[in-house]
């Protein structure tokens, strides 16, 4: 089994954490988890809130616990919110079905990890993750940022 490595986890927060410092965004905490679900890194700058981690943390691990994108939960969770709100509760709020989760994969479309991202929009976080997944070399799902 293939795992995102810490080189590739620091490479990841590293880029997101520049993308949302290039582009003006407020700043970034970046969690990283590997494919069988256990925490690589969190990362933020200094002065974030700490609930920040908490919130990258649970999109990143509802993320892993779906095998999807958070983009895509969240835009199931108006017809399943009574489900959604079972599992966050089942989960000791490990989970957070809101944009800013992504399945970090290999180049055969293979998971090896899941990354989230908390500071700014969604949107925003979402896409300065996907950026950072492209600077490891790695294949981001979803492969584009949506900020329109």
């Amino acid at each position: 089994m293939q795992l995102v490595t810490l080189e590739q986890a620091n490479t990841i927060a590293d880029v997101t954490i520049k993308t949302a410092e290039d582009n003006g965004w407020a700043p970034l905490t970046v969690a990283v988890y590997d494919s069988m679900g256990c925490l690589r890194l969190v990362k933020q700058p200094d002065g974030c809130p700490p609930v920040r981690s908490q919130i990258a943390m649970g999109k990143a691990w509802g993320a892993y616990f779906w095998q999807q994108p958070s983009r895509t939960m969240a835009g199931r969770l108006p017809q399943v919110a009574p489900l959604f709100n079972s599992l966050v509760a089942m989960t000791d709020g490990q989970m957070v079905p809101v944009i800013g989760g992504v399945l970090i994969k290999d180049a055969d479309g293979n998971v090896l990890g899941t990354a989230g991202c908390s500071g700014d929009q969604s949107a925003k976080d979402e896409a300065a993750l996907i950026a950072g997944i492209k600077a490891a070399g790695l294949v981001s799902d979803p492969a584009e940022p949506d900020l329109g």
